[in-house]
């Protein structure tokens, strides 16, 4: 076998958050119930739209703060997109292993680093800020990504998190922002919002290092 030939076995999906049997028997109802001609490529479609509103709303909030109510159904649109188009491809039978895992990180990847920055560029957070926790994410994406191709495991959800969860935080976050506002807190240039993704940041990094770590003692351990 080449080395460049794609892995033929799919890697064992890891998802362990707090949400995850509720939103999987959420999700398996809405796949039974989706009409025929909706298609996994069309939800990808609908989750990058959504995206596209959230970064609207924020960007839009400089004018009214009312704009981000645009930005929580954009969350939601996003939601049902992503966390469909996978679900509705395994529930038809009708998978891409290779093509679906390349689009649809592809997509979530733009689409994050799109939702983030527009949050950076909103009056409530500092661009530096907010890509510093794209960069986090962005990481512990990779290992995710690295880790389903050499040990196998495609791992969803860390300290019992993930994409859900991560979304209903910068839902909440987004809804305080009109209330907390975006002064900065005494004089530091920075304000509640980008502390909390400083925070959110150096949670991401930590993990990365971590799991990254672990990863290489065990395929080290197994000679491989």
């Amino acid at each position: 076998m080449s080395k460049f030939e794609p892995v033929a076995k799919a890697p064992v999906r890891i998802q362990q958050n707090i949400l995850a049997r509720s939103e999987r028997r959420l999700l398996n109802w809405l796949c039974a119930r989706l009409p025929g001609w909706v298609t996994p490529d069309q939800l990808t479609t609908l989750g990058f739209v959504g995206a596209v509103l959230v970064a609207a709303g924020y960007l839009l909030s400089w004018f009214d703060s009312e704009w981000l109510g645009l930005s929580l159904v954009g969350y939601i649109i996003n939601w049902f997109g992503d966390s469909l188009d996978g679900s509705l491809a395994r529930w038809r039978g009708i998978e891409r292993p290779n093509y679906g895992y390349f689009v649809d990180h592809s997509v979530d990847a733009l689409a994050t680093l799109l939702m983030i920055s527009a949050i950076g560029m909103s009056p409530y957070m500092r661009l530096d800020v907010a890509l510093m926790a794209v960069i986090g994410y962005f990481l512990l994406s990779i290992h995710t990504f690295i880790a389903a191709k050499v040990v196998g495991e495609f791992r969803l959800s860390y300290m019992a998190g993930g994409p859900t969860e991560l979304r209903l935080m910068l839902m909440a976050m987004t809804a305080l922002m009109p209330i907390v506002g975006g002064r900065d807190i005494h004089g530091t240039n920075f304000s509640p919002f980008d502390l909390f993704a400083l925070v959110v940041s150096s949670v991401l990094v930590t993990l990365f290092i971590v799991q990254t770590s672990a990863t290489a003692r065990m395929l080290r351990r197994r000679g491989g």
